[in-house]
């Protein structure tokens, strides 16, 4: 292989592509496989410039590029971190891999290049670049439904939570209902079975006035157990949803005047309720759920008021908004407790020795929230409270 003969059959036989190039870049030896490579016949690059095996775009610059090794020839790999390719006779391009080999004789400077061509390795480099994208794709997509899993098994934690919180809570108020209703319960009904041996009596000595005020007790024990019930009920209904607003018009004058009424059979001796309206009469408003506020407040008004007083009832209508008041003259409310009226079974330091529930605001004021309105109180202990329903019209 150290005579002329072995180094030729190692060039001609070598299946890399091998050529050589002057100073000038011309091409003044080439093997068969690199002729082979770019699709020439024998012979036909002899002299041409090694530009023509390169695609047009890069010829300037690589003109340049050749100048400057020219002047500082050493032996590199061409193309580290680069895209490079060789242009054949027929006009296409493919990738190809490059070492430069410099050598100098008294004829001049040399250069030898060794031309692999490295289509086969892009395209499976491609190929498993195509498959990582793909991997990387499926695991983004196995991620997206794991994480869509877990929102959803969080979402069903959170609705499974509040589903028991919710039980707790109904739970917690049928204990508190039981126990309520067998205090509450046992009074109005310890004095109805009273007033009622008594009544009899009263009725064989024609006690009349007797006989009328053990009837009394009798609504009035009747009544308060019926608000009672009527305060579960409602709390019930509105935890199960069954409760919506189904606005329609009324004459908001005529409507209300009609519980007044109805309410006035409930008063107190002297209690008396004093009317005022203003505005539209015609409202669009849902009539069970308004009847239900105002029979809670004067309710309330008519237990916390004294017996000879005075509850007044104002309502005013614009273009915007129904304002209701109802205002007692009674024992009043500390600020303290107003802090806390809205909150079940809540009741006032100074009413623990009135009947009740501790429900009535705090149905009110979801039946306001239904109505698309809002509540406010005012009071002073010892001399009333103040109820203001705001609610918008549409």
């Amino acid at each position: 292989m150290e005579s002329k003969e072995g180094s030729d059959a190692l060039f001609l036989h070598a299946t890399e592509g091998i050529l050589v190039t002057n100073a000038q870049g011309e091409i003044i030896k080439i093997n068969p496989s690199a002729e082979k490579l770019f699709g020439y016949e024998q012979g036909e690059l002899a002299g041409k410039k090694i530009e023509s095996l390169i695609p047009q775009r890069f010829t300037q610059k690589h003109e340049t590029n050749r100048e400057n090794y020219a002047h500082h020839p050493h032996a590199r790999s061409m193309g580290a971190g680069m895209e490079l390719f060789g242009l054949k006779k027929d006009g296409s391009e493919f990738p190809v891999e490059i070492s430069l080999s410099p050598y100098s004789t008294e004829r001049g400077g040399f250069v030898i290049a060794f031309i692999i061509d490295i289509t086969i390795r892009k395209e499976a480099e491609l190929r498993m670049k195509t498959y990582f994208a793909d991997l990387e794709k499926q695991v983004k997509n196995r991620t997206l439904v794991l994480e869509e899993a877990i929102a959803e098994l969080e979402k069903t934690k959170k609705n499974l939570d509040i589903s028991l919180a919710k039980e707790k809570e109904l739970n917690e108020m049928k204990s508190r209902f039981v126990s309520m209703a067998s205090h509450e319960f046992r009074t109005p009904l310890t004095t109805m079975m009273s007033s009622v041996s008594l009544i009899a009596k009263y009725h064989e000595r024609n006690d009349d006035a007797n006989h009328e005020k053990h009837v009394g007790k009798v609504k009035s024990s009747i009544h308060n157990m019926t608000d009672i019930l009527n305060d579960f009920l409602s709390v019930s209904k509105l935890e199960e949803g069954k409760i919506t607003n189904n606005p329609e018009e009324i004459n908001i004058r005529t409507f209300i005047s009609e519980i007044v009424s109805e309410m006035r059979t409930m008063l107190l001796e002297k209690q008396v309720i004093n009317e005022e309206y203003s505005g539209d009469e015609m409202v669009q408003l849902d009539p069970k759920i308004l009847k239900n506020i105002l029979l809670n407040l004067f309710s309330n008004a008519i237990k916390f008021s004294p017996v000879d007083g005075i509850i007044e009832l104002s309502v005013k209508t614009s273009a915007d908004e129904i304002l209701i008041v109802v205002k007692d003259h009674g024992i009043g409310i500390s600020k303290e407790d107003q802090e806390q009226l809205f909150e079940r079974f809540f009741r006032g330091g100074n009413a623990t020795h009135i009947q009740g529930t501790g429900l009535g605001l705090n149905i009110v004021a979801r039946y306001v929230e239904l109505m698309n309105g809002t509540i406010e109180i005012k009071s002073v202990q010892h001399k009333g409270t103040e109820v203001f329903i705001f609610i918008k019209r549409s």
